[in-house]
């Protein structure tokens, strides 16, 4: 749950802001006019994202990192018109939409679409990756991980609405299109530090040495590496706008600033400020939970997991015995082995639920390797791909099971035939 909950907070979060101000900016510029071709257009990037991620899940014939490229191209191309045009003509309110205006906006609702459909396809996608290793649609391992992802995008709905009304209310007007084009600037950078990885890639694939230095791609390559190094930067540029949009509408409202004429009057501008303070408040807390999120809920969620150490048995010729009082407490137990070839042979033990018979496979498997398992919370879960394996499954072959090894229960104590250990040998190398 808390990896696409995060997951999602930072594919998205940036686009959320910026989108928004932009239909706030073009509102309070065009009125509904404006809103209604940024929303048509937003809604054009949402239905090309949607048609983008079906092509993804269903063939083989997109390319990220190429389509990234393009797409980069667009978002920088698409940006320099749109604060080209912003400076031009809009610094005023409630512009009538002549030619000019009407240009702005299909620059700024093409801008929002191109942001969509940069972000959105792979959010789109991720529902389809929960189901792996044969868990169902309907299984708790499912439902936990769509529930992170749901509750992810529903934050930031919801924090894109509470940000929509602080920004097409906030005094003075310029506050908003400012916010934006720093945001943009800043967006724009990273999307032209993006926007040279292809050349690396094709150094790759044609096996030049790639040094990243400026003695081998100049200014460009240093402009990439930082923005691979720093990407969460731009983020906190983003957050950062958004928490001073917070911070200033909420000053702007706490006090009555407008001439009354009467105490209703005044009761009226009271209940709006104490509204307007609310929204702020709002605002302020979509912030400081997206960077919890993204801070201490991401480092918990990717904190690497310690295997437990190796338990002692006994050698007897050729078996390696483990007394069943050891292993009987329907925990994992982790045992290992060293070859005349120094490679660590490992192998779990784990007394299924409510049985008298034992899940016992090597420490890896087929699909994820020698990564391990480890316990958590009374399950069994993959260090490598953090599926939850099912505890009577272990020791039958095929998806992220560990790989079975053969053993017999005899004398209180499950036995190995150390030629079926050595076999393992492979696994760990």
């Amino acid at each position: 749950m808390l990896k696409y909950l995060w997951m999602v907070t930072q594919d998205l979060f940036l686009t959320v802001t910026y989108v928004t101000w932009m239909h706030a900016m073009l509102s309070r510029l065009f009125d509904k006019k404006g809103r209604m071709i940024h929303g048509a257009l937003i809604g054009l990037g949402v239905i090309a994202s949607v048609a983008m991620a079906i092509v993804k899940n269903t063939t083989n014939l997109i390319i990220s990192s190429r389509w990234n490229h393009y797409i980069y191209g667009v978002i920088l191309t698409l940006t320099l018109v749109f604060l080209i045009l912003t400076l031009i003509m809009g610094r005023k309110e409630n512009a009538s939409l002549h030619l000019g205006g009407k240009l702005l906006c299909a620059a700024g609702g093409l801008l929002s679409a191109a942001q969509i459909f940069y972000a959105l396809p792979g959010v789109l996608l991720y529902p389809f990756s929960f189901n792996t290793m044969g868990n169902g649609f309907f299984s708790t391992y499912y439902m936990v991980r769509l529930a992170g992802w749901a509750l992810a995008l529903i934050l930031l709905l919801v924090y894109s609405r509470v940000m929509y009304l602080c920004a097409v209310h906030i005094k003075p007007y310029g506050l908003v299109p400012g916010a934006l084009s720093i945001g943009l600037v800043s967006f724009a950078v990273y999307c032209f530090g993006r926007f040279f990885v292809p050349w690396v890639n094709r150094a790759k694939w044609l096996s030049w040495p790639i040094k990243y230095s400026s003695a081998e791609y100049g200014w460009a390559g240093d402009l990439m590496m930082f923005t691979a190094s720093y990407a969460m930067l731009f983020i906190w540029i983003g957050a950062g706008l958004a928490a001073l949009i917070g911070i200033l509408f909420f000053c702007q409202n706490l006090k009555v600033k407008e001439a009354y004429d009467n105490s209703a009057q005044l009761r009226k501008l009271r209940a709006r400020n104490r509204r307007f303070r609310r929204l702020s408040a709002a605002v302020l807390c979509g912030v400081i939970l997206s960077t919890v999120i993204l801070t201490y809920v991401k480092a918990e969620d990717t904190r690497p997991v310690t295997l437990s150490a190796p338990e002692t048995y006994t050698v007897e010729d050729d078996e390696i015995r483990v007394p069943l009082e050891t292993v009987n407490d329907g925990h994992l137990h982790r045992f290992e082995y060293r070859t005349e070839k120094n490679v660590d042979v490992r192998w779990i033990v784990v007394r299924k639920p409510n049985s008298a018979s034992y899940g016992v496979g090597l420490d890896a498997c087929d699909v994820c390797g020698n990564a391990g398992y480890f316990e958590r919370n009374g399950q069994i879960i993959c260090k490598r791909c953090d599926v939850v394996m099912n505890i009577n499954t272990i020791g039958f072959k095929g998806g992220c099971n560990p790989i079975p090894l053969k053993y017999e229960v005899g004398d209180g104590c499950l036995v190995f035939k150390l030629d079926d250990i050595l076999a393992g040998e492979k696994e760990f190398r």
